[in-house]
């Protein structure tokens, strides 16, 4: 689990790379609190939570929104920006595809609606039929990925308090 930790941590941006990035700039002097950048039990499992739930969500400016939602909420802000990266450009085809008909079964709307990329002027058109269904599936695996993630972290840390305190190796 250390392993896990010490990755975590090495892919997690600095508080210096955050405090220096332009778009973060109103964000600094309250970056400065030491708590969060502490890596507690509620820290790091709502951090993950945020930065998963806006990754899977938003699809603009995720770093800078789960920032400032883990300042907001007090969770560990470098956990909240690395939890956005669930979302990249290999993992967005998928998710899209797999939140679109989670979102077509959810409102009962049909999930037949082909769109053809050769064809512009039809994605345009189809565009206001696949939105709802994309959106309400992404807002399920966000929400879903968000709370998920809180209690198996939570979970996970309580295991491991309590096996280094009986003496047992994790």
């Amino acid at each position: 689990m250390s392993a896990v930790i010490q990755r975590l941590r090495a892919l997690a941006p600095t508080r210096e790379q955050l405090e220096a990035n332009p778009w973060l700039s109103g964000l600094a002097p309250y970056l400065a609190n030491p708590k969060l950048w502490h890596w507690s039990r509620r820290g790091v499992a709502m951090g993950l939570a945020i930065g998963l739930f806006i990754g899977f969500l938003i699809p603009v400016a995720q770093i800078l929104l789960a920032a400032a939602a883990a300042v907001l909420l007090r969770a560990n802000v470098p956990v909240a920006a690395a939890g956005t990266l669930v979302t990249n450009p290999l993992t967005v085809p998928p998710i899209y595809y797999a939140a679109y008909h989670l979102g077509a079964w959810a409102t009962g709307s049909s999930a037949t609606a082909a769109v053809s990329l050769a064809d512009p002027s039809g994605l345009w058109e189809n565009l206001g039929s696949i939105g709802m269904p994309l959106v309400t599936g992404l807002a399920m695996t966000a929400s879903f990925a968000a709370i998920a993630s809180y209690l198996l972290v939570s979970q996970a840390w309580i295991w491991r308090v309590s096996a280094k305190r009986r003496g047992a190796r994790p």
